[in-house]
């Protein structure tokens, strides 16, 4: 005879059954016979109080996005379930795998109105893989085994289960079965054999190919296979702002990233390849600028494991519809040896120009001039000895993170890509740091972003999360600034920023903290943060008119690019 078990209780249940030892969540009346069912569990289940369910969301994304494993949320009804919205469309956008889980109102009272109730799943439906509502105790655990394989299988993303108060109350008959089958869901496609032989067939002619590497390789565990491949065919890579890490950044082939704040020698021969072979990546507008004038000389090699990919923002040549992984182990062996070392060199002529004139000019400035994001970040990955994660918040700190801090291993750099959401960074970096306790996880940081989700400080008390916190202080709106410096004649329109004392909050919350003003002060403060098992801030001054470059302009060609406000780069004129 089964075992009969509410539902609430089935639920926790089946979330230890999925091998969920995490949870983040924020109690509330339509969930909290699900907290009381946790409060039986919590040897095996740790559950993770953030002060805001946005901050819920981005945890469970930093926690998804370090350990490849699915990240799970648990919130009440209305308000509750209306404030993870903003982190489900970032999940969606970046293929991260959550499971959501929202209290609802009783049946008898859903359409009427009642208390905290919101239309949980016409709102989400949009933004997920799955949205679905229980109303029954004995649905459960099917809803959830359902839920965690939708989650993760194929092209990751979030899920949510809307589950009613009375399915929580009701009882079951306990009894679970995982999911490793959807009738019309074929999340790993078999691979096209034809397809990757005209692939090959043409990797093979091309003098100057170049491979472009997205997310989808790390969420594949393709590392090692990419790297043999590219190895073996000498082809250049460059990568997506999601796609970094997947490759060692001192790998002899690896020149960058791609886009609008990419290295230069990238964006100018992205318009000079000859055949581009996309692996786990989208073509978004931040990669190919303009995409009239992208890659005109290129044939295109697409590899996704999502077909409505191709052809929607640049028409491939060859579509393989498969897992990046399994993709490149058919690929390999098809790829010939070849010499292409003079178009690998040309990337490194280009990227010695940007050396020369950006680079230069943002990692060594004159004694008493103020600081710049980029040395404060080379500084940090310097002294890390490559191998921390590093986590973004979204705006100027994010570009020169993901120009100036360097990778050795993979999963090591986390930022929200797609969506582009301000106060991401310090809830992400909690759950990095929870899923990684060995790894070193620095959080760089706005002045902006930081306020958006500072009360996630709390946590970080709570539990002593170890988290390494850099605040690039500008005392303004960094991103938008720099367009308003560069396309709206100067004009700052509500970008100046008037920040509180940020050592101060941060000592309230019993995490040490100091400010940096001064470039002789930096190595040691530094040194200060890592050497300290403890979270720990650094508050530092950032020269407010401190830009990213280079820059491609919205709307411009890939290899429109600017290297200055007032300098445009001539490829022309290294020919001399």
């Amino acid at each position: 005879m089964n075992e009969r078990i509410c539902g609430a209780e089935a639920l926790v249940r089946s979330l230890l059954e999925e091998g969920t030892d995490t949870v983040f969540g924020y109690p509330g009346g339509a969930i909290l016979t699900v907290y009381d069912k946790l409060y039986d569990y919590t040897d095996r289940l740790h559950h993770i109080l953030v002060r805001h369910e946005q901050g819920a969301v981005h945890a469970a994304q930093g926690y998804a996005r370090v350990s490849g494993r699915t990240g799970v949320v648990i919130v009440t009804s209305g308000p509750g379930a209306a404030n993870v919205i903003t982190g489900l469309s970032d999940a969606m956008a970046d293929s991260t795998p959550l499971v959501v889980i929202t209290g609802q109102v009783g049946r008898q009272y859903l359409g009427s109105d009642a208390f905290q109730e919101t239309d949980v799943v016409g709102i989400t439906q949009p933004i997920t893989k799955w949205a679905h509502q229980v109303r029954h105790a004995d649905d459960i655990p099917a809803a959830v085994a359902r839920a965690f394989y939708i989650a993760s299988t194929g092209r990751p993303g979030p899920v949510v289960l809307d589950i009613a108060k009375d399915a929580q109350v009701g009882m079951v008959d306990w009894h679970y079965e995982p999911v490793n089958f959807i009738r019309s869901y074929n999340p790993r496609p078999t691979v096209d054999r034809e397809a990757v032989a005209e692939a090959a067939r043409l990797i093979n002619a091309a003098e100057r190919p170049l491979l472009l590497v997205g997310q989808g390789v790390t969420i594949s565990g393709a590392g090692q296979k990419l790297r043999e491949f590219v190895e073996k065919a000498s082809i250049p890579v460059g990568s997506t702002l999601l796609g970094l890490s997947a490759l060692p950044s001192d790998h002899r082939l690896m020149k960058g990233m791609l886009g609008m704040h990419g290295n230069l020698g990238l964006n100018i021969n992205t318009n000079k390849a000859d055949v581009i072979v996309a692996v786990g990546m989208r073509f978004d507008d931040r990669v190919t600028g303009n995409t009239a004038a992208y890659a005109p000389s290129a044939k295109i090699v697409h590899i996704d494991i999502d077909p409505s990919e191709f052809d929607k923002t640049v028409p491939s040549t060859v579509a393989i519809n498969a897992d990046a992984s399994d993709a490149l182990d058919c690929l390999l062996p098809l790829v010939k040896p070849a010499d292409r070392s003079q178009w690998i060199e040309s990337f490194d002529r280009h990227n010695r120009v940007e050396l020369d004139e950006v680079v230069a000019r943002e990692l060594i400035r004159p004694q008493g001039s103020k600081m710049t994001m980029g040395e404060v970040i080379s500084k940090v990955s310097q002294a890390t000895a490559h191998k921390a994660v590093a986590v973004t918040d979204v705006g100027q700190n994010q570009m020169m993170s993901a120009r100036y801090f360097k990778f050795t291993q993979p999963r090591s750099f986390i930022s929200s890509g797609g969506l582009g959401t301000m106060g991401f960074g310090l809830p992400a970096a909690i759950g990095a740091k929870i899923a990684a306790p060995d790894r070193t996880v620095c959080l760089f940081c706005g002045d902006g972003g930081f306020q958006m989700t500072i009360q996630e400080l709390g946590t970080i008390m709570e539990y002593g999360v170890g988290v390494k916190m850099v605040i690039l202080n500008n005392n303004f709106l960094g991103n938008v600034r720099q367009w308003q410096n560069l396309f709206y004649h100067r004009r700052f329109s509500q970008t100046p920023m008037l920040n509180p004392d940020f050592i101060k909050i941060s000592q309230a919350y019993g995490i040490a903290a100091e400010d940096v003003d001064d470039r002789a002060d930096l190595d040691a403060a530094i040194a200060r943060m890592l050497a300290d098992d403890r979270p720990y801030l650094l508050n530092v001054q950032i020269d407010e008119t401190d830009m990213v470059f280079p820059m491609t302009p919205a709307g411009q060609a890939v290899d429109h690019v600017m290297l200055s406000p007032d300098c445009l780069y001539n490829p022309e004129s290294l020919q001399s």
